[in-house]
């Protein structure tokens, strides 16, 4: 038997069937402590144990940090001094360890960047990030085109 490749997709969850949200959302119960068990889970999500099983270990939501998971944004700045180091400081206050930054050549005053970054041990999660980093004086786009959970 030849074993398929495994391939990840960062999809909006407006696209995504009813099974697969209610399958997060009894995740996000058990998570947080608002049941107990994952019968009691499915249940309040009103979703069936077999497709929480089916579902559970292929779906997780963007923004949920643990040990090993890394995120890769791509940005779009404009090319002046200190607009990348605010990005990059705006991530080290949020305690995201940096792995790789990737900047091309600016073309008409703007830069494309890639910043890979491991997410143990931030306080943040993924929407607040980008929202700070979008908010920055120099940043015209931040856009999350990665998620990599290693076990």
């Amino acid at each position: 038997m030849v074993r398929k490749e495994r391939r990840f997709f960062l999809v909006q969850e407006d696209i995504l069937p009813e099974a697969i949200l209610k399958t997060v959302l009894a995740k996000e119960l058990l998570l947080r402590g608002d049941a107990a068990t994952v019968n009691e889970a499915v249940e309040k999500a009103n979703l069936s144990r077999s497709a929480f099983y089916k579902y559970k270990d292929g779906v997780f939501p963007f923004y949920q940090w643990r040990p090993g998971v890394t995120i890769t944004l791509a940005l779009v700045l404009e090319h002046r001094p200190g607009v990348l180091s605010r990005v990059l400081n705006t991530l080290a206050a949020a305690k995201a360890n940096i792995l790789t930054i990737n900047q091309n050549i600016p073309v008409h005053g703007l830069a494309s960047v890639a910043v890979t970054f491991e997410t143990a041990g931030m306080e943040s999660g993924a929407e607040e990030i980008t929202g700070r980093l979008a908010e920055l004086d120099g940043v015209r786009e931040v856009s999350p085109v990665g998620y990599n959970a290693v076990y």
